[in-house]
């Protein structure tokens, strides 16, 4: 009885304290409500309906908790509610009792965090605004928050500028966790640790992942004695030795320091530690570790120490791990102790083992582990073994297989593991292999993913079996056929994603799409045809549909899709379908949520007027449309992040011309009609992607570059009308890659920063236009410049010795200008020189330099120094330097292309106009395997060094009108890619080798107006080549001059000095002709070029005549 007495008192105590506390607590101030409806009414949609006016924001309110006592918040957790808003609204800054604030995992459409408010928060302890999508530095008030014990800044795209990181971290005494990871702390350089050490005395936790730091970790750094977690993963420039003193950190669980340059031997003290339950190592591949003696009672649970310069002597102890649950290793040709030893491990239910490039692994010892749940293998050579013995693990879970290949059939024992929940082949090689059906037996399945696998043939009608399968991703495989009729019938399948093959047919009707689970269908760059199903609109939880670039057809209403209410993302671009919008469809669009919406060549011939109405949508592309007339201006007052209007036929924009871009990351406006002067910002953009190329602007801003676009990656304002010189502001741009001001008037000097500041510009185009002045000189070692293109306008002087420094340097096009300079050879050091373009300056001088440098000029595709005042005889030995263009070439269909830090244009390809087969060839993607020499029109002599024999890979080859003499080399039909040669209006003499009928690519050929003698080679294509290909030889005969060889003709040692009519040597010339040449056509030149053909409107003979 007594205890019962006890707890009766006991609750009436309880009972009455509770009456006592609500008899005190104050309601929630009206300002705090006041403050906290204003936020709300920032956040787009319906959301925190529990957040009324006229309730007592104490109670019942998401998120909020207050001290009762005052009735003022303290806390505020927001983070995963799905907020989304195109600002952080200053009436939080009102609510100045936060001790606990979190908005992670919410959406702020790019916005940067506020300049002033924060200092504020001054009571706050707790700041959470990881992952919200803010970018731009981080505000100087945050680092006036002295009581802050947590802040996590992670997941955005945010950095340090005013304040420093130092000056960031000088108040932060009090912190116990910080989590910055994907924070840009480059501007801190190696001075991040010493910081640390100084300033937060007591740290805990430190997440630092991907914050491009670099440097080694300084001695100070040991001050930190409390640390439980060190993050510092994928960061790639940190260096030096892992420090000993973290093995004396004796409360460490968490070291993560994986993709690095660390390098020496890892300290093997720190496997001692007790409290270590997760340590990865990985992808350090300078970093030595041998594993130790395990103490009894070590707690680790992960170990990672792929891509590590791992020892597999392991001492016996390792077995002994008994709490190890994931292991991941390189695991190559090893011995039996190892396998014995991994397979002893009691807790290991998690294995990752990765080759690389190791053929025929024995891995046959996994299938001991039979407690595994998730194995995950890659970087293997299958080709001559079968992995049967996967089928001997039947707890698996999870199977992951990645970069492998397989030209035998993939295991069937796999279609045995009915516990697998998760399967993906990724990056895996199946020749000619189909999709398995025995895939229908993993009945279990709830994922499934084929990535970047080339599968052939459907996907099997067995996966209709898989009844609860909820995610099926197959991308860019090559599956092909029809989708089967079960697929869609699936009854737990949310997310279908088959893009990027080859399907093919009609889309079939989705049964029972009001109760279909579906929420992402996206089949992109297939070959569906047909029009899209109704069904397909009546999906209740559809939140993504992509259907772009197929050759779907029909009508489809803007209004139907306006009714799928839960839309966020829609493609239905690039097919051959058309959109229509009547009228009241913009009432169906009120309150959508949608944020990407892809309506490129739709048929559109107006701005679609429900947009307006969708003040969500962040990527909108509407190019290659027929919209006409006006941009509206409201464009600029959503919260857009990218915006494509490209190709179509907008000549203005309506109303001002300054237009917001506060969000804005990426425009193109390219391929309009756009007069006037560029459109200019209305405030500082974040803009890293701008293309206004293909317009008709004719003025820019002095400070329009430098003001405006200070995060520039990408600018392209080629083929405009814009004048004046180039804005110097170009120079305080620290982000550009590219920069293309191609086909305008600007004139004056070329800005020297834009070739002198090593981290400055990737791509230079400034080629037609007016600019004139020497290069700049100066140019610093470090030089990025992988690209200069300026072609066409009227430099002076030299060619710069200090582009040496550019050692990344792959094209040079400096042509059609008026440079005097002898032939830079000491570019033939550079190596990766692919393109090499001086024609049609002055250049003068000979070739004869053969430098002892091993490769000379190695990685050579494109010389052309046409049509310059070189001289003499051309070495033999200076063509065995071009190595590249001595072997055919097996990277057939690999275009000439350069990576850039922008998401809108990841791959810049190059171009470059050069002659081929007698016309103006202009090459808009530039593949790897063509070829080509052009040294016409100057003044060599001598003989053709039969070396070039040897360029076996050549498709181009142009010596004409030079002084050469002696016999055509035989040597040349060992060019069998040949497609264009011109030898002619030289002084050459014999006969045309017979040999050159082997030639079968060979496609244009002159040899006109030399002292070439005999009967011309009847065989192959010989017989096509008009005589215009031979004339000016008159001691030729055969049909192709209508001349018999049993004639004796004219003298064959006396050069002819007839002067063909100009309408019988050059029949039928086109003016100017653009089409497109694919593979197959020109005789095997195997890659699409845009080829203009240029009027040539003087007479080759009166040219020949001229220069002798």
């Amino acid at each position: 009885m007594a205890p019962t007495k006890e707890r009766l008192h006991s609750l009436m105590h309880l009972f009455i304290a509770c009456l006592l506390k609500l008899s005190t607590a104050v309601p929630c101030l009206p300002d705090q409500a006041s403050s906290l409806l204003q936020l709300k009414a920032s956040f787009i949609g319906d959301n925190l309906p529990s957040w009324q006016a006229g309730t007592d924001c104490c109670h019942h309110w998401e998120g909020v908790t207050c001290d009762m006592a005052l009735g003022r918040l303290i806390s505020l957790d927001l983070g995963e509610f799905d907020l989304k808003s195109s600002r952080l609204d200053p009436a939080l800054f009102n609510l100045t009792s936060l001790k606990n604030l979190s908005l992670a995992f919410n959406y702020f459409s790019g916005a940067s965090l506020p300049a002033s408010g924060f200092e504020r928060l001054t009571d706050i302890m707790h700041l959470n605004l990881s992952c919200t999508n803010v970018l731009d530095h981080i505000p100087v008030g945050i680092a006036c928050l002295k009581n802050l014990v947590t802040i996590d800044l992670s997941g955005n795209g945010l950095y340090f500028e005013r304040p420093s990181f130092k000056a960031f971290m000088a108040n932060m005494s009090n912190l116990r966790e910080l989590y910055l990871d994907g924070v840009d702390l480059s501007s801190s350089g190696s001075t991040w640790s010493t910081v640390l050490a100084d300033s937060v005395p007591q740290l805990q936790v430190l997440s630092l992942s991907g914050c491009s730091m670099s440097g080694s970790i300084h001695s100070s750094f040991s001050k930190l004695r409390s640390l439980t977690t060190i993050d510092l993963g994928y960061n790639f420039e940190l260096t030096g030795k892992v420090p000993e003193y973290f093995s004396k950190l004796s409360s460490l669980t968490v070291l993560d320091i994986s993709s690095n340059k660390f390098e020496g031997y890892f300290p093997t003290k720190i496997f001692q530690l007790k409290s270590l339950r997760m340590l990865d190592l990985s992808d350090n591949h300078m970093l030595s570790v041998r594993l130790t003696h395990f103490p009894t009672g070590n707690n680790l649970e992960t170990l990672n120490l792929i891509g590590t310069n791992f020892s597999y002597d392991m001492p016996s102890s390792f077995a002994k791990l008994e709490h190890l649950k994931k292991l991941e290793l390189n695991v190559m040709d090893i011995d039996d102790k190892l396998p014995a030893l991994i397979s002893k491990l009691p807790s290991l239910d998690d294995l990752q083992l990765m080759g690389p490039d190791t053929k025929n692994p024995i891995l046959s010892w996994v299938s001991n582990i039979t407690q595994l749940t998730h194995l995950r293998f890659g970087g293997y050579d299958f080709s001559e073994s079968v992995s049967t013995w996967i089928g001997k693990l039947t707890r698996l879970e999870s199977l992951t297989i990645v970069d492998c290949s397989f030209s035998m059939p993939i295991p069937y024992q796999i279609g045995n593991l009915t516990k697998l929940v998760k399967l993906k082949f990724w990056s895996c090689d199946f020749p000619e292999q189909r999709m398995p059906s025995w895939i229908g037996n993993l009945t279990k399945l709830v994922s499934f993913t084929i990535d970047d696998c080339n599968f052939s043939g459907p996907i099997p009608s067995t996966i209709g079996n898989l009844i609860q399968l909820e995610e099926l991703e197959v991308w860019s495989s090559h599956i092909s056929g029809k989708m089967p009729k079960p697929l869609f019938a699936l009854p737990a399948l949310q997310r279908l994603l088959l893009i990027d093959n080859q399907l093919i047919g009609s889309l079939e009707d989705i049964p029972a799409p009001l109760s279909s689970p579906l929420r992402e269908i996206d089949l992109r760059s297939n070959q569906l045809t047909g029009p899209i199903p109704k069904s397909f609109f009546q999906l209740p939880n559809l939140q993504v549909l992509g259907l772009g670039s197929n050759k779907l057809t029909g009508t489809v209403e803007l209004g139907s899709i306006w009714r799928l209410r839960n839309l966020t993302y829609l493609s239905l671009g690039n097919n051959m379908m058309s959109l229509i919008e009547k009228e009241g469809d913009t009432i169906f669009s009120h309150s959508l949520k949608i944020q990407g919406l892809c309506l490129a060549s739709c048929n559109l011939t107006k701005f679609p007027a429900s947009l307006e109405y969708i003040d969500t949508i962040q990527d909108l592309d509407l190019s290659n449309n027929q919209i006409e007339g006006a941009i509206p201006s409201w464009v600029w007052e959503n919260c857009l992040v990218s915006l494509n209007l490209s190709h179509n036929m907008f000549t203005t924009l309506e109303k001002s011309p300054i237009v917001e871009m506060t969000h804005l990351m990426a425009l193109d406006l390219s391929f309009n009609g756009l007069q006037g002067s560029i459109r200019i910002p209305s405030t500082p953009s974040k803009l890293f992607f701008l293309d206004y190329s293909n317009n008709e602007f004719s003025s820019i801003e002095p400070n329009f570059v430098g003001k405006y676009l200070r995060n520039a990656v990408i600018i392209n304002l080629s083929k405009n009308k814009l004048s004046g010189h180039i804005p110097l502001s170009v120079c305080s741009l620290n982000k550009l890659e590219f920069l293309d001001l191609s086909y305008n008037n600007f004139c004056g000097p070329i800005p020297s920063c834009l070739m002198e500041k090593a981290d400055l510009t990737s791509i230079l185009k400034l080629r037609e236009n007016k600019l004139h002045g020497v290069l700049p000189e100066n140019i610093r070692e470090g030089c990025k410049l992988q690209t200069i293109d300026l072609n066409g306008n009227r430099i002076e002087g030299v060619v710069p010795r200090s582009l040496a420094n550019c050692q990344d340097l792959e094209v040079l096009d400096v042509g059609n200008n008026q440079i005097v300079d002898s032939f830079p050879s000491w570019m033939g050091t550079l190596p990766n020189l692919r393109i090499l373009v001086l024609r049609s300056n002055q250049l003068y001088g000979t070739i004869r330099d053969l430098h002892s440098v091993y490769q000379h000029f190695r990685s050579l595709q494109i010389l052309d120094l046409a049509s310059n005042h070189f001289s003499g005889d051309l070495h033999s030995k200076w063509f065995d330097n071009f190595i590249s263009m001595m072997n055919i070439s097996s990277d057939v269909g690999q275009i000439l292309e350069h990576h850039t830090n922008s998401s809108w244009k990841e791959v810049y390809q190059d171009t470059v106009i050069v002659t081929f087969k007698d016309a103006a060839l202009s090459i808009t993607k530039i593949q790897t395997s063509f070829k080509l020499i052009d040294l016409s029109n100057n003044s060599f002599e001598g003989s053709i060094p039969d070396s070039i024999g040897r360029l076996v890979s050549l498709h181009g080859l142009n010596m004409s009108h030079n002084n050469f003499t002696g016999q055509i080399p035989s040597q040349l039909h060992n060019l069998t890619r040949l497609e264009s040669m011109d030898l002619s209006c030289n002084n050459l003499s014999g006969e045309i080798p017979q040999e050159f009928t082997s030639l079968t690519y060979l496609s244009w050929l002159n040899l006109s107006y030399n002292n070439l003698i005999g009967r011309i080679p009847q065989g192959n294509q010989f017989l096509s080549f008009p005589s215009s290909s031979f004339e000016g030889n008159a001691g030729l005969c055969g049909i192709q001059l209508y001349k018999q060889c049993d004639n004796p003709g004219p003298d064959s040692t006396t050069r002819s000095t007839s002067v063909p009519e100009p309408n019988t040597l050059w029949q039928d010339r086109l003016d100017a002709i653009t089409f497109f040449l694919f593979a197959g056509l020109g005789f095997g030149l195997g890659f699409a070029l845009a080829i203009i053909f240029r009027s040539f409107y003087h007479i080759e003979v009166w040219l020949c005549n001229r220069m002798y």
